[in-house]
């Protein structure tokens, strides 16, 4: 550890390689954190399988690559079967433990988990895959920093796709209906919003977003049919620090996570990224915990 300190602070140069590869990184975590954190505001469902979703739609994507299609060209039809599929799950799970108790969603949405994971096992394999761009590496500053050209590029999806999700949030019908359920679905019913139509559009709108992201998992790590845990953990991380409906704050939070695990996997070794984020967790709840019992004796 202490050999790795020293080179960070003899090459300077070398932080800017953590730097950009944790933005990248963090750039994607911004957009399966922002899937959970669409579903968790509007229906209170904490979707424990939306890592396993990112996963199917990473496998989707290979599926298509294997017969021709480039895996930019395939965001696109795995966003909408993923929509599809989240309607479904929807119609046929969500829908049944919306109005239920928290340990009834955690319970219905782990076993979803379950499901998909075997799924992708016997149908996939539980080897690890990717996806090969066919796009170069940019080399920095005389070739001490390289950063493939495709974790640009999936910087750029990603800021787009979140930028369209606000603005379909902000001016389309549909969109201020999902905001005026989010803020209090018995005076949206009241006031003629098919909250159940809302619920679903929201969860297939989340399973849209996790397919795309999961393509660009594919492309810049590897997707295997039980990582899913992981970008569930991170996602909940991002969530939990930024807030329910706070965009900004879940970009800045998904980026600065995916800084830490960069330096946190050099310092300390890659064996130690997933502990940081379950770390990083733990002391999340611990502080709000913290900062809700002040307010309890502030109002006493």
């Amino acid at each position: 550890m202490v050999e790795n300190l020293q080179i960070l602070t003899g090459a300077p140069v070398f932080n800017v390689q953590l730097l950009l590869n944790g933005l990248s990184v963090g750039a994607i975590f911004a957009l399966i954190a922002y899937g959970l954190g669409l579903v968790w505001g509007v229906t209170s469902v904490k979707n424990l399988s939306q890592g396993d979703m990112v996963m199917t739609g990473g496998f989707l994507a290979y599926e298509m690559n294997k017969h021709g299609v480039h895996p930019i060209v395939a965001i696109i039809p795995v966003a909408a079967i993923m929509f599809a599929l989240g309607w479904l799950i929807y119609r046929i799970i969500i829908r049944r433990v919306i109005e239920l108790d928290l340990f009834t969603s955690l319970l219905a949405t782990f076993g979803m988990a379950i499901v998909i994971q075997q799924s992708l096992n016997l149908i996939f394999g539980p080897d690890v895959r990717t996806i090969k761009s066919g796009f170069d590496t940019l080399h920095l500053f005389g070739g001490q920093v390289d950063i493939t050209q495709i974790r640009l590029i999936a910087i750029a999806l990603c800021f787009l796709l979140a930028i369209a999700m606000v603005a379909f949030l902000r001016y389309s019908r549909m969109g201020q209906a999902i905001r005026a359920t989010a803020q209090d679905p018995r005076a949206a019913r009241v006031l003629g919003i098919d909250t159940d139509t809302v619920y679903a559009l929201t969860f297939s709108l989340n399973a849209a977003i996790c397919g795309a992201a999961g393509v660009l998992v594919a492309m810049v790590w590897v997707i295997a049919p039980f990582y899913g845990i992981g970008y569930s953990v991170r996602a909940f991380v991002i969530v939990t620090a930024a807030g329910l409906g706070n965009l900004p704050g879940v970009i800045v939070m998904a980026l600065a996570l995916g800084v830490i695990e960069q330096y946190s996997g050099f310092v300390l070794g890659a064996q130690f990224q997933q502990a940081t984020v379950v770390s990083l967790l733990i002391l999340i709840l611990v502080f709000r915990q913290l900062s809700l019992l002040r307010s309890r004796r502030a109002l006493q």
